[in-house]
């Protein structure tokens, strides 16, 4: 089932979580060379030293949106992954279930760190570089954890012969990309349940191993 309560973000504060909602709605719809502090500000309906009590620049809450959205994932997906008690197959079925949810639930936060490649224009900035770096382990620690599960179902015999790493590219890829076509103000519970549903079977049965 998909989870339709946010989750809340362990170290952010209610004033910092307000900043960042606001900043995710304005990067999904301006974009982050276009998008200005004032344009987060004016989505919260507050002035930008309230943004600057906390952030010092535009990059730095941007990272933060981005991290934001994949601490989400991670929190969510981790628990599923390491529960060995579920055949292989129902935790990935599971897995994606919960990716695509996430990807109509919590779409701004989502679009924003599915297009976080636009964050390789801050390199040339050392203040952002930690982040930067934090940004890229996470998503390395979220599609190992697909990865480790679909290796799991191929030695198992579940799965058919594949490349772990390599096909979680392609069902991440699809994941994302609802974030990019589907419309959160057009969609209800049900539509929801019903996509994440039909990517979860598709994906799982494109893994399948074929009956002998």
């Amino acid at each position: 089932m998909i989870d339709d309560d946010p989750l809340a973000r362990p170290h952010a504060g209610p004033g910092q979580r307000e900043i960042l909602e606001a900043a995710a709605i304005a990067f999904t719809r301006s974009g982050y060379a276009a998008t200005t502090i004032d344009d987060i500000a004016r989505e919260m309906g507050a002035t930008k030293g309230r943004v600057y009590h906390y952030y010092r620049a535009k990059a730095d809450v941007f990272l933060d949106v981005v991290i934001s959205g994949m601490d989400e994932m991670i929190a969510g997906i981790q628990p599923i992954a390491a529960d060995e008690s579920l055949p292989v197959e129902t935790r990935l079925w599971r897995m994606v279930h919960h990716h695509a949810g996430l990807m109509m639930t919590r779409n701004s936060f989502q679009r924003v760190a599915v297009q976080a490649v636009e964050m390789h224009r801050l390199r040339e900035q050392p203040a952002q570089q930690k982040a930067l770096d934090k940004v890229v382990a996470m998503r390395d620690q979220y599609e190992q954890l697909f990865a480790d599960v679909i290796d799991e179902g191929r030695r198992g015999g579940v799965f058919r012969e594949v490349d772990s790493r390599l096909a979680t590219k392609p069902a991440l890829g699809a994941l994302n990309w609802i974030s990019l076509w589907y419309d959160p103000q057009r969609g209800d519970y049900n539509t929801r349940q019903r996509v994440a549903n039909e990517y979860a079977d598709f994906i799982i049965g494109g893994l399948r191993r074929s009956p002998a």
